[in-house]
Parts: structure tokens; sequence; C-alpha cells
């Protein structure tokens, strides 16, 4: 409904924050019928918010996170204040930059990011060099992020754009 992030609301649910048809619900997975159902979040009815649709054109060394334990810049730190709720749709690690879209309208960002719908996408990666036989051999079966262990880029995978 665009109220916060899918997260945010089961942790509201659990608390007992969250009301349907009057009963408190505590079971994030509570089936709801929109928009015959009512919900209600700390006593305020929640109605479905207009959608938003951003198009960011994410910069490297930014986070597509909410928030980050480690301190880095995420993209909401570009978003206006006072902007109301939106998700990131799929996400670029912080290496890449290019487009990023985010929306309240869960169902249309899940739509988006449904592999079975075989979107296009198309990858740039930018190197420091002349590519040589050796560095396409490490782009195809993939390299460690420096900053990130867990992050490991390959040809087909998910990132816009790596300076390596």
């Amino acid at each position: 409904m665009g109220y916060c992030s899918r997260s945010q609301a089961a942790v509201l649910i659990r608390a007992g924050r969250v009301t349907l048809n009057g009963r408190i619900a505590r079971d994030p997975e509570t089936p709801v019928r929109t928009p015959q159902d009512r919900i209600e979040a700390d006593g305020s009815q929640l109605d479905k918010t207009p959608a938003i649709y951003l198009v960011m054109n994410k910069p490297r060394g930014v986070v597509t996170s909410a928030s980050d334990e480690r301190g880095r810049a995420t993209v909401y730190d570009l978003l206006a204040p006072g902007l109301a709720w939106v998700g990131p749709v799929g996400r670029l690690d912080k290496a890449s930059e290019g487009l990023l879209l985010l929306t309240n309208d869960s169902e249309w960002a899940a739509n988006i990011t449904e592999p079975s719908n075989h979107l296009d996408k198309k990858y740039h990666v930018h190197v420091d060099r002349v590519a040589d036989a050796d560095l396409l051999a490490r782009i195809t079966s993939g390299c460690a992020v420096e900053d990130d262990p867990v992050e490991h880029l390959r040809e087909g995978c998910t990132t816009a754009s790596a300076r390596r």
C-alpha cells in the first residue's frame, strides 16, 4: 500500500500495531484483499497512497539500502527530505553506477524483477586498461570486489558497471 517496506510492515504486524478489519493481526503472511479489507497501523487507517516511480542514476560508491551498518552513503541520502517511502527495484552493488528504479508500488516492482518476465538488461564494465585475454578470462570467471569479500563480479551477473 506504499506505507512502508515489507520488512518494516512485518515488524509492525508482529508488534501488534496493525489491525485487519478491526482485529489485531500478528502474522505478516495473512492474506489481505484490497480495497475491501480495512487496515490500520497505530490506530490510523491506511489508504493506498499514490504510486511513486523514481529513476535514479546511482553513483558508484553508494549502497542500495535504507541504512548501512558501516556508515556508507546510501541511495536514500540522495532523495529529497520528506519524500514518502520508496524502495529500490532490484539493486546495484556499491561498485556499480547506473539506472536504479525506486517505487512504493510493490506489485509493479515484483513484476519488474520477476525472472520469468525476461526483461532485457544491459551492463557495461569499465576497465582501467586494454582488455587482454587474461583480463577477459578473469571477468568471465569472476573476481572479488576489493572492499566486500562477499560480492563477486562476473560476466552475466547483475552489475551495471565496475571499475577494476
